[in-house]
């Protein structure tokens, strides 16, 4: 049996600071419960005998110094949410792999997306599978009843797990006053977006997928049986169903496993969840929420990146139908793990592709294929910040999602069937004629070889059949920009106009233009 290298079990210890998330309704009871789950791994790493260490932190902060002190290679991330934005658990696999470390489950894209609820519908959508519809609310924005629809409807954080912020108080019937009170309560209280979406269904399945090397393995599909819930009571998993123990909801809402369903039923909703791993890019272990209609049609939920794996949790009890000990679990995720960083030392993997040397490549409208190679081409450039990294997702989602016939133009370069570059323009709003390249990003082991001016020209080439006349570009006068303004000069841009101190102290905004012939 192949020896498992040490693991550093990294997870999240409980704020107790008095901050506005411990302070409210929701939070304690699912940020506590994160220590069952290192109760789990510890005693499975413990039964197959391999090394580990258990360390705890609060802020992202705390996370590069123990990461830089740390002899293990493999981090078994158990990290769910930490002192600060709602984003910040979702970066910690970025950190391991910048410090030479490979993390379990979810990489960061995914973690990201999948904490983001409408990203991940718009995603979802691309794919053709089903989710409910809605409408997201900005943090400081309000709501539109015309957008809504017919209803009904239940009220959520948007970037919240763990149901956080819902409970049966959460459905409407409709449009009326008490959901745009319910909207402005948990922009308050969560500080994030909230959305208003479809209330789909009466019944609610989830199934468990793990990987196993290059094996996906799809678990009994689970159902939730709402057995004293009284006619009338929305039947949904809220905060109180998952954890007050003495709660009415948690009393009552049981789990079927494997769900009493037709074997075509079963499977079908299994292939719901299949492809919503493919689609979102999973790895190692997820969770996947579904409602069924009347009409049995099935929509995804939620997809839980980072699932809880306690004993009492629906995702062991699903391991233990599917014929998988914990023990065999841990291994095989730790091993995936292993595997991954493997691959990703070795030599062969940091070449750059001959095809790209020699100019081979394709430049294509970006598909939903490319969307996490994209986000970690823009990552590994090293010249984002998180919060620019978010608006490159933003964007990427937006063309996927409406196409060419959206405002954002989005094509890839594409070599061995993998994606090296990525550019993203489109009309620059109020004008007649000037289009913006928002976004032209090249892999740094394929830079120079062409790949950047040729996304250029292919941008120019559809701008002037748009009749377009003017193409503006907009980047940064730091030191750290030298080479990227020596390329737009090549290309026949020139500096318009700089804006001293407009992104930052020190860091100028430069504008470069070029006239569409």
């Amino acid at each position: 049996m192949v020896m498992l290298p040490e693991v550093l079990i990294l997870y999240n210890l409980p704020d107790t600071s008095e901050n506005l998330w411990i302070l409210s309704e929701f939070g304690k009871e699912s940020g506590a419960g994160v220590i069952d789950e290192v109760k789990v791994v510890t005693g499975a790493m413990d039964k197959i005998g391999a090394p580990y260490r258990v360390v705890g932190v609060r802020r992202l902060s705390d996370v590069p110094g123990v990461l830089a002190s740390a002899s293990e290679t493999v981090v078994w991330n158990l990290v769910e949410g930490l002192i600060g934005e709602a984003q910040d658990a979702s970066h910690l696999p970025a950190l391991c792999s910048a410090y030479g470390k490979m993390s379990t489950g979810c990489d960061a894209p995914c973690l990201s997306l999948t904490l983001n609820k409408w990203r991940t519908k718009a995603v979802l959508r691309a794919y053709g599978i089903l989710v409910p519809g809605g409408a997201i609310i900005p943090v400081d924005g309000n709501l539109s009843p015309e957008a809504l629809g017919k209803g009904p409807f239940i009220v959520k954080p948007a970037e919240s797990d763990a149901s956080e912020g819902i409970s049966s108080s959460s459905v409407f019937a409709g449009y009326c006053p008490q959901l745009e009170e319910t909207v402005q309560r948990l922009q308050k209280d969560f500080g994030q977006p909230v959305l208003v979406e479809e209330y789909v269904g009466d019944r609610e399945f989830n199934v468990s997928v793990i990987q196993d090397g290059k094996d996906i393995r799809i678990m009994p599909v689970a159902e939730i049986e709402f057995s004293g819930f009284a006619e009338g009571k929305p039947r949904i998993i809220d905060y109180a169903a998952k954890w007050l123990p003495d709660s009415f909801e948690y009393k009552n809402t049981n789990r079927v496993l494997p769900a009493q369903i037709s074997k075509d039923m079963a499977a079908r909703i299994q292939d719901v969840a299949l492809k919503t791993w493919h689609a979102l890019e999973c790895r190692d272990f997820v969770r996947v929420d579904l409602r069924m209609d009347k009409e049995g049609q099935v929509y995804v939920l939620e997809i839980n990146a980072n699932p809880d794996i306690s004993l009492d949790a629906g995702f062991v009890a699903a391991l233990s139908e599917g014929s998988v000990p914990c023990e065999e679990f841990v291994r095989m995720v730790v091993s995936n793990a292993a595997e991954r960083l493997k691959l990703r030392k070795s030599p062969v993997a940091k070449t750059i592709p001959d095809n790209v040397a020699r100019g081979a490549f394709v430049i294509r409208r970006t598909s939903v294929e490319d969307r996490n190679a994209i986000i970690t081409i823009t990552e590994g450039t090293g010249y984002f910040r998180p919060d620019e990294i978010e608006v490159a997702r933003e964007v990427l989602d937006d063309a996927l999602l409406k196409g060419p016939e959206g405002h954002y133009q989005s094509f890839t370069a594409e070599s061995n069937g993998r994606a090296v570059g990525w550019i993203c323009f489109g009309p620059t709003p109020c004008t007649l004629g000037t289009f913006d390249i928002y976004w032209l990003v090249v892999d740094p082991v394929c830079q120079r070889m062409g790949i950047g001016g040729a996304l250029m020209r292919q941008a120019e080439t559809l701008i002037a059949s748009r009749s377009g006349r003017m193409s503006v570009i907009e980047t940064s006068g730091k030191g750290l920009y030298d080479s990227t303004r020596c390329f737009y000069h090549k290309l026949g841009y020139s500096e318009q106009a700089r804006i001293a101190g407009f992104y930052a102290d020190g860091d100028d905004k430069i504008i470069y233009t070029r006239t569409i012939e």
